[in-house]
């Protein structure tokens, strides 16, 4: 007979007493932070629950954040946090309006959240984590870079009271260098690892059985690739002919370093040699060479097309010496021809082989509906398929749709090449669909393989193999959550499809050692504890609060997830972020900050935005700026006279002065510097541009009548179009007002009132100063 947790803040026989959770749990509570590194299905989220009512019980009216790399995982979260705590729960994502998260955060006790939502309330001063007594970073791997997670950490240990840090994944990665810098990121000060072989996982884990399903290219296929790769030799040796490259044997890494060393040398180079950018162009067709080659032996015809379809409407140089190529379009008129005949890659056929016989499907029918909205049936089959790209997605769709198969497809919320991607809401509803019985089989791209809950299912088929063994770890852990578990990798013989997949078991098992090695884990601890103690010396006393008296910055909404605000709040700074018309940041009213990196500064050289926003910064602001970050600002495909072209021209034709700064960290003590400079003496009230001024002689007009009291653009035209002229508006009484249409007894009073009373500029400053 089952037992139960119990604890005051777990409802009654709702969590079954696991011990190895309750230990995971006990060493968290008892050694501080911790990462817990664990398979999938595994109750990991349990483990965080068990931390969660302890801290919650002893630390009174404390707060416990979950955050989860998506809205879907966060919303999870939120259901299972209320499914077995007793306190109040809520979920906070960026779908949610601001003073509805902020009264969420009050009157919650455990708040389940993105980490990107969070990041923007606490840099915006809706709320603190002063009293939040647990932090959970689930997914913790992500912790690396210019994450959220990263921020939201440093935060968290500076402001806290009560700082417990908990991260939570199956697979930090393979490489140490980035499993210390979760670890240092997050704090973490303690692993532990629980594996499928440990004696008291056994019990509760589910093996996964994994079959490789080999496939032989078809010929149509291999002639295809035969002449990719006649046009991708013909340019590895032009290129080491040139000096670029050694052997015309190399990969894809080896063509990225090239290209670094080529551009570096632009960079470096005052006057750069016509034959570097030779080498640029050659670099990029043979990369686009090497993705049509990967998608030809891995993926299928249909996805290759729609990649030529993308390329022919690029203008470089490089995508045109392909379209030109007589290999290549040899290749590419085969390709067309072979989707006409509808013949494709032998995945195809294979994977709905696999779907029927494990369906039951009896000649191209699916076993009958009447069996599909019973999700209790262990003969009810249900099956993940993995794709990299959403062209091969919709191409099993396609196919699957004519065999009969009930397919959906689940894909992330970014458009791509026209196409609208996925809601949250829409997600949602097909992972319901999937879990009632309506689809049997779920096609997904990588938005599936993290946290998303989709019970019972029973196959995970991957189209093809990653070489990323965090990826591989995570689509396998869809399966094997309620019985033994079955995964077939599809693998093309003698294609980069082997390659990828030893790639990640290697990298698997270095992970898996790099774990439990306990020098490795004595190394890591040490240097996340180490880091923990710098930090204290550092900030001996909570996060000082921003006061009154601070420097104020204005940012623009658009840079919400810049490290730049990072830093900034970091200095001390007020940090107040709006919708801005022009700028990225505003330190007085004559001063406004345009902040370019410098690959967004080239880039807005190509798509010509950078003389466009120059002219909108000069004509808005009496003294704009441009600050340039970065030292790699001609590493890139423009010409270097070009770039300096475009530098004197922002300088001398628009007066805008040009600051270099190194990286995010300087730009932001940069800003802070001017904002001291011109917010020092007495603070002044700063106006923020939402709008740019108008520009026409009508718009002007408009502005000035609708800057009046309860006065829209509506009643703004039957002001003007009624009297004339704006002079004649101002000069109308109460009664002359009241005659247009829309304009009522009370607003008449208010417009005179305002047109008619004296600006007492000396009550209003001492006012000011007052509330100051």
């Amino acid at each position: 007979m089952a037992s139960y947790i119990s604890h005051p803040l777990i409802k009654k026989d709702s969590i079954e007493s696991r011990l190895y959770q309750q230990v995971l749990a006990g060493d968290v509570l008892k050694k501080g932070n911790t990462m817990v590194v664990a398979p999938t299905a595994l109750g990991k989220t349990i483990v965080a629950i068990l931390v969660a009512a302890d801290r919650l019980q002893k630390v009174k009216n404390s707060k416990v954040l979950i955050l989860a790399p998506s809205k879907p995982l966060a919303i999870q979260h939120e259901d299972s946090f209320k499914e077995f705590l007793t306190l109040p729960c809520s979920s906070i994502t960026g779908a949610i309006k601001t003073d509805e998260r902020v009264k969420r955060w009050e009157e919650s006790r455990v708040i389940c959240a993105t980490p990107q939502t969070v990041e923007s309330d606490l840099l915006n001063g809706r709320y603190d984590l002063s009293n939040v007594s647990l932090i959970v970073f689930d997914e913790c791997h992500h912790g690396v870079g210019a994450y959220s997670y990263v921020y939201l950490a440093s935060r968290y240990v500076q402001e806290s009271n009560y700082n417990l840090i908990l991260g939570l994944t199956a697979s930090p990665g393979s490489d140490k260098s980035k499993i210390k810098e979760v670890c240092e990121n997050l704090y973490i000060q303690n692993i532990v690892v629980k594996t499928e072989q440990d004696s008291d996982v056994r019990p509760y884990f589910n093996p996964v059985e994994i079959d490789w399903v080999r496939v032989k290219m078809s010929s149509e296929l291999e002639k295809i690739k035969k002449y990719i790769d006649k046009a991708l030799k013909v340019r590895l040796k032009a290129l080491k002919n040139m000096g670029v490259i050694r052997t015309v044997s190399v990969g894809k890494v080896d063509i990225l370093k090239a290209r670094g060393r080529i551009q570096g040398e632009i960079a470096r180079s005052v006057n750069p040699d016509k034959d570097l950018f030779q080498a640029i162009s050659i670099l990029s067709a043979v990369i686009n060479i090497q993705h049509s080659q990967e998608l030809i032996e891995t993926q299928g015809i249909q996805t290759f097309n729609k990649y030529i379809a993308r390329l022919r409407k690029k203008r470089t140089k490089a995508a045109k010496s392909l379209m030109w190529d007589d290999n290549f379009g040899r290749a590419v008129k085969m390709a067309r021809e072979a989707e006409k005949h509808g013949w494709e890659h032998p995945k195809l056929r294979e994977v709905t082989n696999i779907l029927k016989k494990e369906l039951g499907a009896d000649d191209g029918q699916t076993k009958l509906q009447s069996t599909r909205f019973k999700e209790k049936d262990e003969k009810s089959s249900k099956v993940i398929v993995f794709t990299q790209y959403r062209d091969t997605l919709e191409m099993i769709h396609q196919k699957l749709e004519k065999e009969g198969i009930k397919s959906a497809k689940f894909f992330g919320q970014a458009a791509k090449d026209g196409e609208k991607g996925l809601t949250q809401k829409e997600q949602k509803a097909i992972i319901k669909s999937f879990r009632m019985g309506e689809y049997d089989v779920l096609l997904s791209t990588s938005v599936a393989e993290e946290g998303i809950d989709i019970p019972a299912v029973d196959l995970v088929i991957l189209y093809e193999p990653v070489p990323s063994e965090v990826r591989m770890i995570q689509r396998r852990g869809r399966t094997g959550r309620k019985r033994t578990g079955r995964v077939k990798v599809l693998i093309t013989n003698g294609t980069r499809d082997e390659a990828y997949y030893w790639a990640s078991v290697r990298k698997e098992e270095h992970m898996k050692y790099q774990l439990i090695d306990p020098k490795v884990l004595e190394e890591l601890n040490a240097s996340a504890v180490e880091r923990m103690e710098n930090q204290k010396r550092i900030k001996v006393i909570d996060r000082p609060k921003v006061e009154k008296s601070n420097p104020v910055v204005f940012a623009d909404s658009r840079e919400g997830n810049s490290k730049v605000i990072r830093h900034l709040s970091e200095m001390e700074i007020d940090v107040q972020i709006r919708s801005m018309a022009v700028g990225d940041y505003q330190v007085s009213d004559e001063v406004v900050i345009e902040r370019k990196t410098a690959k967004d500064f080239v880039d807005s050289i190509i798509d010509k935005r950078l003389f466009k926003q120059a002219r909108e910064l000069s004509e808005e602001f009496k003294r704009p700026l441009l600050i340039l970050e970065g030292d790699d600002i001609y590493n890139g495909m423009l010409h270097p006279n070009a770039v300096r072209g475009s530098i004197a021209a922002i300088a001398i034709d628009f007066g805008i002065s040009i600051i270099p700064t190194r990286n995010s960290e300087d730009t932001a003590a940069m800003i802070k510097r001017i904002a001291v400079r011109e917010q020092s003496g007495d603070k002044v009230n700063i106006q923020i541009r939402t709008d740019k001024k108008p520009t026409s002689m009508w718009e002007q007009q408009l502005f000035i009548i609708e800057s009046l009291p309860n006065i829209g653009p509506v009643n703004a035209k039957n002001l003007l179009k009624h009297f004339g002229t704006v002079e004649n508006v101002i000069k109308a009484s109460e009664s002359e007002l009241q005659e247009v249409e829309g304009i009522g007894k009370k607003t008449a009073k208010n417009i005179r009132k305002v047109v008619e009373s004296k600006y007492l500029y000396f009550e209003n400053e001492i006012k000011e100063k007052k509330l100051l």
